[in-house]
């Protein structure tokens, strides 16, 4: 006996749908201005530069965010991304989230900053363990860490002008 294969034998005689083959989605990556934070800079060069550029964007937080500054070959500032937003003493960061904005940018070398809104500048061990994990992950890129800053409304950490304690 010979079935065809139109009709289909055990689903009550209806014809088969055909068979769809699965695609891979393309996509296409971009970067979008969403204005501007800040007015066009010189380069930045200092902790200290970067810290009074910085700080206007961390004024009346009453939470943590970390955001990351791209710079160009001469560390002039490409652009800024706010990576995480948290809650009073923490905040989420992970490496694929602050890398994608970094290589969309560009970015030959880079600044990450966040605030501490309680005032008190001192990294935590989580700082530190972030901080180093972030640096290793830059060297593989080829996106130097320049800093990672601890922010306050009068006051700031450096982690390279501490030489990387703990990082």
């Amino acid at each position: 006996m010979s079935v065809d294969s139109s009709l289909g034998s055990s689903n009550g005689g209806r014809p088969l749908s055909p068979v769809r083959k699965y695609a891979v989605p393309r996509y296409r990556v971009t970067l979008v201005r969403e204005g501007r934070a800040l007015p066009a800079t010189e380069s930045v060069h200092t902790s200290e530069g970067a810290a009074a550029i910085l700080r206007p964007l961390f004024a009346g937080l009453d939470r943590e965010q970390f955001l990351i500054c791209g710079l160009d070959a001469k560390h002039k500032l490409i652009g800024i991304n706010i990576v995480s937003t948290g809650s009073l003493n923490l905040t989420i960061v992970h490496p694929r989230e602050v890398f994608k904005p970094l290589i969309l940018m560009n970015a030959g070398a880079w600044i990450c900053a966040h605030n501490h809104p309680s005032s008190d500048i001192t990294p935590s061990p989580e700082d530190r363990i972030l901080t180093k994990r972030l640096r290793e992950v830059g060297e593989l890129f080829g996106i130097t860490l320049l800093d990672h800053l601890i922010l306050a409304e009068e006051r700031y950490y450096s982690f390279a002008d501490q030489g990387w304690p703990g990082a």
